[in-house]
């Protein structure tokens, strides 16, 4: 009876050790959450983005003593922001050329967030 009482106390205390450190290795684990999907509207700008295609597409006939509007400065483009994003996107400018879908993208983006002079 005596060594029953004794092994029955050393599996008790073996199973308590081992319920104890069972839950301690296992307190939580770290979750990784996706990172956020960014808005690739977020990173266009008039100056680094927008302007670069206006002149390189636009000034040539849309430039001073050119067709309406003028485009050579922000404010006639901005002015005119609107008017400029329907006609790319329906791809009827520029005319004789045209536009890359990324370059289409980067003026609706702009004109979208307010055409800001940034």
């Amino acid at each position: 009876m005596k060594v029953n009482s004794q092994f029955r106390k050393t599996f008790l205390l073996f199973s308590f050790s081992f319920f104890l450190a069972s839950c301690l290795t296992n307190v939580e684990e770290t979750i990784i959450e996706d990172e956020p999907e960014t808005d690739p509207c977020s990173t266009i700008t008039y100056t680094i983005n927008v302007k670069p295609i206006i002149d390189n597409n636009c000034i040539q006939c849309h430039g001073s003593g050119g067709n309406f509007p003028n485009l050579t400065t922000y404010n006639g483009i901005s002015a005119n922001a609107t008017s400029v994003k329907a006609e790319v996107v329906s791809r009827r400018m520029p005319q004789g050329g045209s536009l890359t879908t990324t370059e289409i993208e980067a003026i609706s983006c702009w004109v979208d967030n307010g055409a800001l002079n940034n």
